[in-house]
């Protein structure tokens, strides 16, 4: 199944971050089904505000059913639209109003989820209908602040992630027991560490608001994705392991449980590993280009050429599908470049790798990548200035210096050696 992103009827074009919210949450909650595969975020993100049928989806994305809806928010008033179509005829299998006021948004999208199992012949299990029902945050504000915190999130900028920090901080303020808003605080602190600001001060946040949403929440199989990477920061390996799996073992289709756990795994130098784990996080969202392309350059230090190329091919396909979209992404040029540079298309890899480093050339997290590209280019000064300008600006995650094998061409370089001493 799909769930495409409702259409925002809404006055305000502002209003787009909860319908944003309300479509991934729903994903969220269709996930907790084990009997139904659904299309992950990334996936149906690309056919956000596009006009398109539920049979051109199906056939794009050769899914079976797809979600489509609409919703309105005016005041403290919200109305919805859901409909589920069957995407090979086209024809509604379900559909229903609703006309609420917005705290019952949590009690729609339970209703919304049921409805869907039931009109698909799906037997909920006791355990999934516990975990359908079990409301986020009793707040509407609190809520809404989250909301507002998971757009900016996605964006992978210090920016957007300073931003979301904010924004979680605000709705812990309203709702002191909200686990997922401690989870998020966790996460953009784990990331402003690694690539903009390496500082104790965010390692200890990390530390501090992953426990904290644990002790909320001890079933929530975020809470212990975020765990596990603020302790994998502080290079606790082993307890994050235990972390990292017992995120899969409470939701197996989550992907960043995946997807962390590898890059811990990296940062360990536990490559066959994170090899596995980057793979299993592709298998869960195969709309990924970010594990694709990062599990090739796994592959190339391990000396298994032929998987890394095709990871590759994998990577880069998708990230020139996402840019068509978001143009000016930057992470999605600078990874896309690398897999470039692997193809002998090297004006091209230039282009991009050029383009990523427009996009933000004070970004620790852009001029980290932009250098791997250009030392796998034979861009050696370009690279290392990049890499003495990520570290100046607060990149933080040596681990990767010593075992990215795209920075392998920079090794007996004194510049780089001395990086590796002093960053």
């Amino acid at each position: 199944m799909a769930v495409l992103y409702f259409e925002n009827l809404s006055s305000s074009k502002e209003d787009e971050y909860f319908r944003d919210g309300i479509t991934e949450d729903l994903i969220t909650e269709l996930l907790k089904i084990r009997e139904l595969r659904i299309f992950p975020r990334s996936a149906v993100s690309a056919f956000r505000d596009r006009g398109i049928t539920a049979q051109q989806v199906g056939r794009e994305l050769n899914a079976s059913f797809v979600l489509e809806g609409s919703v309105r928010r005016a005041g403290n008033h919200l109305r919805l639209n859901a409909q589920l179509v069957d995407a090979k005829t086209g024809h509604g299998v379900w559909a229903e109003r609703y006309d609420r006021q917005l705290e019952d948004v949590f009690a729609i999208q339970d209703q919304i989820v049921q409805s869907i199992a039931k009109a698909l012949q799906v037997m909920l299990s006791e355990k999934e209908r516990r975990e359908i029902q079990k409301l986020p945050t009793a707040d509407i504000q609190a809520y809404d602040h989250y909301l507002r915190g998971r757009q900016y999130f996605h964006q992978f900028r210090r920016k957007g992630f300073e931003f979301a920090r904010q924004m979680f901080a605000r709705a812990i303020v309203i709702d002191q027991n909200f686990a997922r808003a401690y989870a998020g605080v966790a996460d953009c602190c784990s990331f402003l560490y690694q690539y903009w600001d390496a500082s104790e001060t965010n390692l200890k946040e990390a530390d501090a608001a992953s426990r904290k949403a644990l002790e909320l929440d001890p079933e929530l199989a975020e809470a212990h994705a975020s765990r596990g990477l603020a302790l994998s920061l502080s290079k606790r390996y082993d307890d994050a392991k235990t972390e990292f799996e017992m995120a899969i073992r409470l939701n197996p289709k989550l992907f960043e449980a995946y997807y962390f756990y590898a890059r811990a795994r990296f940062a360990e130098g536990r490559l066959e590993e994170a090899a596995r784990l980057y793979e299993e996080a592709s298998r869960i969202n195969p709309d990924d280009y970010q594990s694709a392309c990062l599990v090739a350059s796994v592959y190339v230090t391990l000396g298994r050429t032929a998987e890394a190329n095709a990871a590759r091919r994998r990577g880069f396909e998708v990230a020139e599908k996402h840019l068509v979209m978001h143009p000016d992404d930057a992470r999605a040029l600078y990874l896309g470049a690398v897999c470039l540079s692997q193809f002998g298309e090297k004006d091209r890899a230039l282009e991009w790798t050029r383009r990523a480093l427009a996009a933000d050339p004070e970004d620790s997290g852009v001029l980290y990548n932009v250098a791997c590209s250009f030392a796998l280019l034979g861009e050696r000064e370009e690279a290392l200035n990049c890499l003495e300008n990520a570290l100046k600006f607060g990149f933080g995650h040596k681990a990767w210096l010593e075992q990215d094998s795209d920075l392998d061409t920079l090794r007996d370089d004194p510049r780089f050696q001395a990086l590796i001493r002093n960053g």
